[in-house]
């Protein structure tokens, strides 16, 4: 009886042993391809930071039919034409390409540039929104610890973060834009309980448009002094927020200049 005892012990060890031994290489997996992730993207910038800028390319021919791309982007651009801008926060890590997949809308959330399985995955604009026309681009990215991806967006529940982060560079491909942000606040998605932020992408009248800002004033964590009126365009920043479930927090952002 004892020997069967020591049996039992000998093997759920064992078993103890294998888990922890998967747990951790299953760990260590995930943070060697944050770091390999990571590493790509500082090249990915160093190419566009290297660009010739269009004062240098007298003649900005389009590399694709009925489209003129910023020449800092073209070399991207004809790597993956999913790519449809550029964002970076000053101060920040935030300094990526942002895609859009119209026919396969997550896409991006689990891809890098390359289309590439990455669990850190690319920031990416809702696949219903119009980046030359849409009222509110919607652009997800993934809460990466370490400040990675939109994980610098947990600064901004700090106003001291956001008074010397005021603003934010969204360029499209043939456009750069600064936005000055106008509300940060928490929500949760996919309940009723929670504002569905990710359905205003396109304001029918000036009151729908004025209704949305409201409610993200309503939510704000504090007073950024700042708000949009009807004809402005805006992006929404969205993330994962983790003090509840299906939290989401969220940066709104109008384009100024």
């Amino acid at each position: 009886m004892k020997n069967y005892k020591s049996i039992i012990c000998v093997v759920a060890a064992v078993c103890l042993l294998g888990t922890a031994a998967f747990c951790g290489f299953r760990i260590y997996h995930y943070y060697a391809e944050v770091d390999e992730q990571t590493e790509t993207f500082e090249e990915i910038v160093e190419m566009v930071e290297q660009a010739p800028t269009d004062e240098t390319v007298p003649d900005d021919a389009p590399v694709s039919e009925g489209e003129d791309v910023l020449a800092k982007y073209q070399k991207l651009y004809l790597q993956n034409e999913d790519m449809v801008g550029w964002i970076s926060i000053a101060g920040t890590t935030i300094n990526y390409p942002v895609m859009q997949s119209r026919n396969n809308p997550n896409f991006y959330l689990k891809h890098n540039f390359e289309k590439e399985y990455s669990d850190l995955g690319t920031p990416y604009v809702q696949e219903n929104c119009d980046i030359a026309e849409s009222d509110n681009l919607v652009i997800y990215g993934h809460h990466i610890k370490g400040g990675k991806m939109f994980g610098a967006l947990e600064d901004y529940k700090s106003k001291s973060f956001y008074e010397e982060h005021k603003t934010i560079q969204f360029d499209t491909l043939t456009e750069q834009a600064e936005y000055e942000i106008v509300a940060v606040f928490k929500t949760v998605a996919y309940s009723s309980e929670g504002f569905r932020y990710y359905d205003f992408v396109d304001a029918e009248n000036e009151e729908e448009f004025n209704s949305y800002v409201g409610k993200c004033k309503e939510l704000a964590l504090y007073d950024t002094g700042v708000t949009a009126k009807y004809g402005d365009r805006l992006i929404a920043l969205s993330t994962c927020e983790y003090s509840a479930q299906n939290g989401r927090l969220v940066v709104v952002a109008k384009k100024v200049g």
